[in-house]
């Protein structure tokens, strides 16, 4: 395990099932709010998983009663103070922690156990799908505190997930969006007990465990990259790479030897 002797000081990691690495942000204190520390911790833990190839499927959370509160407001105010090219830097140290959780080549799921706001809001939007118990609230507060909600992919990514208009009211009101509106409009999949949530998400992760590492990572790769093409023609194209180089792999031969031979496929991701 590449990541075994990760020494993260806000995320705490433990392998709940063999493949499932579970990251819970641990700043219960401060709502599991974010840092510099955090931001380069999350870089971190994305780059480190992505060598492992036995890390199959990542699930993020939150510890104690918020998933994540956003930037933590006491580092908040030195904001202010920074020259347009420091700010830019700020900017750009936060959303390069959010990219690389994104970029993951595996799956992430996000088990949202409170609020996600601000910028928790935007973790929860790089993960590629998302589960929150009854307590799940979601809210975009960077209009409240003077600020766009243009930060950190939320502008890209939310009105990919529940439409232009939906987006544009939550994100110009600042409200919360609880957790059964936010399953009702696709902004979560589904909603779980506070005690259930974690477990969920487990549960689900061991199911996408079940499939060809390959088969999951190139299905993750076209669907994120085909949210930004241009067109039909060039989905087509990147579909039919990624299935051409599948072939060329040992999993596709063994799950079809495996369906002859009726037994469950033992996938390599070779």
């Amino acid at each position: 395990m590449t990541y075994a002797n990760l020494d993260l000081e806000t995320i705490e990691i433990t392998e709940p099932s063999p493949g499932v690495v579970l990251a819970t942000l641990n700043r219960p204190s401060r709502m599991n709010s974010m840092t510099n520390v955090m931001f380069v911790e999350l870089e971190t833990l994305a780059r480190t998983l992505d060598r492992d190839d036995d890390v199959r499927v990542l699930v993020l959370t939150g510890a104690g009663k918020a998933f994540c509160g956003g930037y933590d407001l006491d580092d908040a105010e030195l904001l202010t103070s920074l020259s347009p090219m420091g700010m830019l830097d700020q900017q750009e140290l936060a959303a390069r922690g959010l990219a690389a959780i994104r970029a993951m080549r595996i799956p992430v799921i996000a088990a949202v156990n409170g609020a996600a706001a601000g910028g928790g809001l935007s973790l929860t939007l790089a993960a590629d799908i998302r589960v929150g118990s009854t307590r799940a609230r979601f809210n975009a507060a960077f209009v409240r505190i003077g600020l766009s909600a243009g930060d950190l992919g939320a502008s890209w990514l939310l009105s990919r997930l529940i439409g232009p208009a939906r987006a544009a009211e939550f994100a110009y009101t600042g409200r919360f969006i609880e957790a059964v509106e936010a399953e009702e409009i696709g902004l979560i999949n589904s909603v779980f007990s506070p005690e259930d949530l974690v477990n969920e998400a487990v549960e689900l992760a061991k199911k996408i465990c079940l499939n060809s590492p390959g088969g999951v990572q190139l299905s993750k790769r076209a669907l994120q990259a085909n949210m930004e093409v241009a067109s039909y023609a060039a989905a087509l194209e990147l579909e039919n790479r990624g299935q051409a180089l599948l072939t060329r792999g040992e999993d596709m031969p063994e799950a079809l030897a495996a369906f002859k031979e009726k037994r469950t496929p033992q996938f390599t991701g070779k």
